[in-house]
This record gives structure tokens, sequence and C-alpha cells, in this order.
């Protein structure tokens, strides 16, 4: 009887050792698709301070949808060509930043959200974008919306 109990105790303790090695593993991989496509929305802003159409255009999915106040643009085209004017000048019209990244378990899709910024540094919005996680493993926005 204390043989099989010794057993169960120690089957116990190695189930218990390889979840919580499972859970780090798990935690570990969650903050590195935080960290890409933290990097990726960093990369994208960046793009309007550069004042840089084409690495604009490299960080939206051909099929993306951006929500605007004359209604959506659908397709790169129409998104890079909505987009051209907020180029146009030396100094960018609005600045972002990721506050909040989620990536899905699958790390397929993430959500990042965060502030938009006038010129001078006040809040003048909070964007929201949805990423994809592409065949080569770039993340490209498929969904864009700024309130």
């Amino acid at each position: 009887m204390i043989a099989g109990t010794m057993k169960t105790a120690l089957a116990c303790g190695v189930m218990l050792v390889a979840l919580s090695a499972s859970a780090a593993a798990q935690r570990a991989a969650s903050a590195s698709l935080v960290a890409e496509v933290s990097a990726a929305e960093r990369g994208f802003a960046a793009s309007m301070a550069a004042r840089d159409r084409a690495a604009f255009e490299a960080f939206v999915a051909a099929d993306a949808i951006f929500f605007g106040p004359q209604g959506a643009l659908r397709g790169k085209t129409a998104v890079v060509a909505g987009w051209a004017r907020f180029f146009e000048g030396e100094h960018a019209p609005f600045s972002w930043e990721p506050e909040v990244v989620e990536v899905l378990e699958s790390g397929t899709l993430a959500l990042t959200s965060g502030p938009v910024r006038d010129p001078q540094g006040k809040q003048i919005g909070t964007f929201n974008s949805v990423w994809r996680r592409e065949a080569d493993g770039s993340w490209r926005v498929i969904f864009d919306k700024g309130c």
C-alpha cells in the first residue's frame, strides 16, 4: 500500500514538473511573439516618421482593410493610395506606438493598440490594428482602425 502511494506521489510530482516546464516554455514563446509584433508595429510607425512610403507599404497585407472617416480602404493598393496624403510634407502629421500587444496562442494573429499623437505629442486618438503572421514569418497589418 505504501509503495503504491509513493508511486502515485512520484508520478504526480513528475507530472507537475512537466506541466510547469510546459507552461514556462509557452510563456517564453508568447513573450517572443509579443516582442515580434511589437517590433513590427514600431517599424510600421517608424515608416511614417521617416516619411518612407515603401517601408509603410511593406507592412500592409495584400488584403488589408483600413477604416477611416471616408469608409473602408480595401486592399494594399487602396490603403497605400489613401494614406499617401499623410506622407506629404517634411514632418509626419501624427505618430503612434503600441501600448497593448496581444498574440493568439497559435501565433497567427495579433492585436496592437495605443495612442496616436499630434506633432506636439498630444494624444489625439487611439489606434487598433490586427496583424497576421504571413507564410514567410513576417507580420502584416490586416485591419486598422483609429478612433
